[in-house]
């Protein structure tokens, strides 16, 4: 089932003392944050009207209708900003949001190998990382989400397929090896 809005930012600071906030976007071209109308928190409790200002180091400085001041802004950190996917662009078939895949079961290699759930994802400027919570473990392992790693993508049926090569099998491979 698809989610029916998707979380396009997150807010991750503030900037300067006029209430502008600085958001991690999560859209393709991050300048576009704005460009989908207002935006809800998530639990959709409270809706704003943002404008793009620019870029800061690698986040959208984002000024708030209403938020003027740094201690209004400070009160925002943390909040993640949703749109009705409806405001979003069409997806090529090969294309995800981020928001549909977060949930999903992982498995190894073939559907009936369930190792865990997606949990999030992450880029830190060399691509695009998800975040997986294996079954049994506390911790969360990063994976490239690249075709290598991640082979096959299945909303329908709601699951990802991970590859043994990572380092998340590292024990595997080593097996492969011998």
């Amino acid at each position: 089932m698809k989610n029916e809005r998707l979380c396009i930012g997150k807010i991750v600071a503030v900037h300067g003392i006029r209430g502008e906030v600085k958001v991690q976007s999560q859209t393709k071209n991050p300048l576009d944050l704005d460009k989908f109308g207002n935006v809800e928190n998530k639990d959709a409790t409270r809706v704003f009207e943002i404008k793009v200002l620019g870029m800061a180091s690698s986040n959208v400085r984002v000024k708030i209708k209403g938020i003027d001041t740094r201690n209004d802004a400070e009160t925002l950190i943390g909040t993640e900003l949703y749109v009705p996917r409806s405001a979003l662009p069409a997806l090529a078939e090969d294309e995800f949001y981020k928001g549909d895949i977060v949930g999903l079961k992982v498995c190894l290699q073939t559907p009936d190998k369930e190792i865990g759930k997606v949990v999030g994802f992450a880029n830190y400027g060399a691509g695009e990382i998800i975040e997986i919570k294996l079954n049994g473990q506390k911790e969360t392992e990063l994976l490239p989400f690249t075709e290598g790693y991640v082979p096959m993508v299945n909303l329908d049926e709601g699951y990802i397929i991970v590859s043994s090569a990572s380092m998340i099998f590292a024990a595997d491979d080593e097996d492969e090896k011998r």
